[in-house]
């Protein structure tokens, strides 16, 4: 499970490359390298599992100053459905589970009012449990889950 974020939220025309470079290396290099010598052992022992990839509900939507970390979930996503696809006959799953706003220590600098505007957004109209993504990512993981690959699971109180 590759679960790692380092969130850098800022708009665009204020953007610190340094921040994004670190943030980069946090939530899109480390998953890919991980993700390589996690496919060569199982390989090498003909291993078949699943690979999952923590996204974010934000490569959806689009909010006000994620576009950097909206773009490297995006970029996490591309990656799990091509290594899906890559690495599918040896029977090595991938998905990304796309969570929607959840109370965190990265979201924990927001106030009530701005948390409140999130979940306003949501079908639900309250955050996704961290209890509901991780139930999802077991499932993922499971032989009952042995059809599916190279997917975006939702698991985002009905983000609209």
């Amino acid at each position: 499970v590759n679960n790692a974020a380092l969130a850098y939220d800022d708009l665009i025309t204020n953007m610190s490359l340094d921040k994004l470079e670190k943030m980069y290396r946090v939530n899109v290099f480390s998953p890919f390298l991980i993700t390589k010598y996690v496919i060569r052992n199982m390989i090498y022992n003909k291993i078949q599992g699943s690979i999952v990839h923590i996204s974010s509900i934000s490569t959806q939507t689009g909010y006000k100053g994620l576009s950097m970390y909206a773009s490297t979930k995006g970029s996490l996503e591309a990656f799990s459905k091509n290594t899906a696809r890559e690495w599918g006959e040896t029977g090595i799953r991938s998905n990304a589970l796309v969570a929607g706003f959840m109370e965190t220590n990265m979201s924990s600098t927001l106030n009530d009012d701005q948390k409140n505007r999130i979940y306003n957004r949501t079908s639900l109209k309250r955050p996704t449990t961290i209890e509901s993504v991780a139930s999802t990512v077991l499932f993922l993981l499971g032989n009952q889950a042995e059809s599916i690959t190279g997917q975006n699971i939702f698991v985002d109180s009905g983000t609209i």
